[in-house]
Order: C-alpha cells, then sequence, then structure tokens
C-alpha cells in the first residue's frame, strides 16, 4: 500500500498541460467582445459581456487593471485615442470615457444619446473625434471638448450618419473617410466636408454580402496618401454569410 502511494505521487505520474503559454486568459467570464491595443502597443484592452474591461500588459501577458461593473449590461465595443482615453460602448445605451490617473483609471464621462445598445466605435486618428455605432441605425459623431481637467470630460455630438436601415455593427477610420458595417448587409464610406458646415457626406454604398457585415478593416496606400488628386484605399470587410470581400477604392480629394 505504502508503494502504491508513493508511486502516485511520483515524478513520472505528473501530467504537464500548457506549459508553453505564459498565463492563462480566462479571467473574463462571459464572451470578449472587442479588444484594443495601446498607440506604443504596451497595452491590451479586453471588453467583455461580463459588463467589465480589463488592461493588460502585453510584454509578460499581466492583467494590470479590472474595470468590473464597467456598466449595467454587456460591454460590446472598445476603443482608445491617441492620448490614452479609453471608450466603451454597451448594451446599456451608454457610452463610458475613462482615463488614467497615477496608476488605475477612472470614469470621466457618461453619453447617453443612442436610443439602444452601442455596438461599435472608433477613433480618429488624431484622437479627438469619436465615432460610435448602434442598433438604432445610427453613427453619431461626438468631439471631445479640452478644459484642461482631466477629472471632467465634455463631449458634444456634432454629427450623426444615417442610411443604414439596420443596426451598425462595425465602424473604422482611414484618413478623412468613416465606414461602417451593418446588419442590413452593406458597408457604407463617409467622408467629412471640407468645411465644418458641409457636416459628412455618404461616397459610396458597397453591396455584396448576404448576411450582416460583421467586422471590417481598412488600409490606405502609403504611395499615394498625400496625393492633392486624391488617395486609393482597400477595405476588408466580413460577413456573417462565411466569406470576407475586398474592395479597392479610389477616394478625391475634392
Amino acid at each position: 500500500m505504502n508503494d502504491r502511494f508513493t508511486n502516485l505521487f511520483s515524478r513520472k505520474s505528473y501530467v504537464e498541460v500548457r506549459r508553453h503559454k505564459k498565463c492563462t486568459w480566462v479571467h473574463h467570464v462571459d464572451a470578449v467582445s472587442s479588444l484594443a491595443l495601446s498607440q506604443d502597443g504596451s497595452l491590451l484592452y479586453s471588453a467583455s459581456w461580463d459588463r467589465s474591461f480589463k488592461i493588460w500588459r502585453t510584454s509578460d501577458f499581466k492583467c494590470l487593471e479590472s474595470m468590473e461593473k464597467a456598466h449595467d449590461d454587456a460591454v460590446n465595443a472598445i476603443a482608445v485615442s491617441l492620448d490614452g482615453f479609453v471608450y466603451t460602448g454597451s448594451a446599456d445605451k451608454k457610452i463610458k470615457v475613462w482615463n488614467k490617473k497615477d496608476k488605475s483609471h477612472s470614469l470621466v464621462a457618461t453619453l447617453t444619446k443612442h436610443l439602444s445598445a452601442v455596438n461599435a466605435l472608433a477613433v480618429s486618428k488624431d484622437g479627438k473625434v469619436l465615432y460610435s455605432g448602434a442598433c438604432d441605425r445610427s453613427i453619431l459623431v461626438w468631439e471631445r471638448v479640452s478644459n484642461g481637467d482631466d477629472e471632467e470630460v465634455h463631449m458634444s455630438v456634432v454629427g450623426a450618419l444615417r442610411g443604414h436601415t439596420k443596426a451598425i455593427l462595425c465602424l473604422g477610420v482611414a484618413s478623412d473617410l468613416v465606414l461602417s458595417g451593418s446588419a442590413d448587409k452593406s458597408l457604407r464610406v463617409w467622408k467629412r466636408g471640407l468645411m465644418e458646415k458641409d457636416g459628412y457626406s455618404c461616397l459610396a454604398v458597397l453591396e455584396g454580402h448576404t448576411k450582416p457585415v460583421k467586422c471590417l478593416a481598412v488600409s490606405v496606400s502609403n504611395s499615394d496618401s498625400d496625393s492633392d488628386s486624391g488617395y486609393s484605399c482597400i477595405v476588408y470587410s466580413g460577413s456573417l454569410d462565411l466569406s470576407v470581400k475586398v474592395w479597392n477604392l479610389r477616394v478625391s480629394s475634392v
């Protein structure tokens, strides 16, 4: 009996499980819905249907901070601006703005203009403009008003992009373009006018998917992005129809 007991706990009886992994990334307790990277790539932000978002250090995969109960319902989207503001969008119809003070993030604003669940967020390259898409079929354009005080942030709606007939599911930003994908199976390409009063116009409606467009990515050609005649970009769209489509766009500078 003693021999059997000893053999049970001998080294050869052990089984190594996932020894190659540096960390077990299972700290969320429901589906992870969205990811975002800091500008320098040192931090990864994860949002979840468990109503939280978490901040991870990419060098060693350590969870640095966990914002439990960040929202009253599932967190569907997360975005990070150039200057470090974190935006979360939720099924509770709210967008929350977070900023890091000392070593932790704190809530600095709550945006409540959408009438239904917020599904997608995107931030302009300079970090000054936030775009939010929701089940109410609208894309709202927010501008952050700088008051020099990190304790409080003021954001106002300066426009609304309308045209989709069903929920907005994804957003992307490239140069002066905003791209949106919807449950109506289409993508739309929006461009801001040269003058503030001109607002945004829809340049194109991209149709071809047979089911909702769930995700998109866009790249601008480096060869002519500064050209006076315009520039080219490639749009990639993924759909519930099991396909990824690639679209070539030529955007005029006028």
